[in-house]
């Protein structure tokens, strides 16, 4: 867990030859920080700062001492003592999915029998990953199984060489988010909306004293603007429900398989300061655990993380886009075409909905999405829509189109 009583931060950059995942590069000239929290002969579990202290660590500051660095690896083998260990995120860094999966492969060299927990997969669908896993079951089929462009939708490039390597050496992935379906409900009608059924699939167990924890989400929340109906109650509730939830799904995989160790991927969110998912698990299971958070992306201060890194700053290769916005729901229609894009210039229209792709079916949006993952610009597609005639009836068109950046 976090150590509130640091009082200092150790800062190191990462000299990685050959290893992309985790190559630093200089910022405006200068090459990043990477700071590790020191967590020798720490207390273990979190002290609150009285108010007093609080002001003499703003007046003095806090000390970086750049003349001892350690390396990745120093990191890694401490890590390496721990049950848990939580990397952050932010959903569409590269360079954070990179270093997660550089961590993921150092920590499975030194021992083999770890296991991955996701925030970004719902527990329901918990058996298409262990068949993905086990090899029954490819990986278009297993985003289509566990609707995950439905569920999540982020582009599945940030995460699939993390999966690629799970898969490659049999290494378990815990889907740990509770159905979205309970946390949307809840963030628009609250708790009491729930239905006996779905009260099932929550935990019992919901720690709501943690004032650090709810000065931290009031601060999100008004910080964006909500429509009608979204309190902050509402909004309150859905944290700690997915923070909750995914702890009790750690834990109960901790207890189940206590030879394996655990590492969680999770936004940022639910990991800084360690009052998420981290101090919800250890009441739970007291685990000793580490958080690495990515130091491009936080505050960086004593007691926001165990550890902190820059990543690559990587970025995906470009992806084909055929320049449409589609309808949220079960088909793939087109809610409307960007001016001048590929689609455009091809004859897509408003409403259109898109049977096929190369002769690949793709009405269901699911289909579209999957068969899209892998194309780039430059890719020419046979496009089959179906077209609401201008009288009556409807039509099937045949387009052609090459996708664009």
């Amino acid at each position: 867990m976090i150590k509130q009583t640091l009082r200092w931060i150790f800062l190191m950059i990462l000299m990685l030859q050959g290893l992309s995942a985790c190559q630093v590069k200089p910022k405006h000239g200068h090459a990043p920080p990477h700071a590790v929290a020191d967590k020798k002969n720490q207390p273990h579990e979190a002290e609150e700062a009285t108010e007093e202290e609080e002001e003499e660590m703003k007046a003095a500051g806090f000390v970086i001492d750049l003349r001892n660095l350690p390396t990745l690896d120093d990191i890694v083998s401490e890590l390496a003592t721990d049950r848990v260990v939580y990397v952050g995120e932010a959903h569409t860094t590269y360079g954070h999915h990179l270093s997660q999966l550089e961590i993921i492969r150092r920590l499975h060299e030194m021992d083999s029998n770890i296991a991955i927990g996701m925030e970004f997969f719902q527990q329901p669908f918990q058996q298409y990953l262990d068949d993905y896993i086990a090899g029954s079951l490819d990986e278009k089929e297993m985003l289509r199984k566990t609707e995950y462009y439905i569920r999540w939708a982020y582009d599945y490039r940030h995460y699939k060489p993390i999966l690629d390597y799970a898969r490659e050496h049999g290494i378990p992935l815990i889907a740990l988010n509770l159905p979205k379906e309970i946390t949307r409900k809840v963030g628009a009608e609250g708790m009491d909306a729930l239905t006996e059924e779905e009260r099932a699939q929550i935990p019992d167990d919901i720690d709501e004293s943690d004032s650090r924890y709810k000065k931290r989400i009031k601060s999100v929340f008004y910080q964006h603007p909500h429509g009608e109906g979204r309190t902050f109650e509402n909004f309150m509730q859905v944290q700690l429900l997915w923070d909750e939830g995914m702890a009790e799904r750690a834990a109960e995989y901790l207890l189940q398989h206590p030879k394996r160790r655990l590492v969680i991927l999770a936004g940022i969110g639910h990991l800084v300061e360690g009052t998420g998912i981290p101090q919800r698990l250890s009441r739970r299971v007291p685990v000793k655990s580490s958080i690495v958070l990515p130091a491009d992306s936080v505050e960086v201060r004593p007691g926001v993380s165990d550890f902190l890194l820059y990543p690559e700053d990587a970025k995906l290769p470009p992806a084909g886009r055929m320049g449409i916005l589609l309808a949220e729901g079960g088909k793939a229609v087109v809610r409307g075409v960007l001016p001048g894009s590929s689609a455009d210039q091809a004859g897509l229209k408003k409403e259109d909905v898109i049977l096929s792709l190369n002769g690949v079916s793709t009405e269901m949006l699911v289909d579209f999405r999957i068969f899209l993952m892998d194309k780039k610009p430059g890719d020419w597609l046979d496009v089959v829509v179906r077209r609401k005639g201008f009288f009556f009836g409807e039509n099937e068109i045949v387009l052609e189109l090459e996708l664009g950046e």
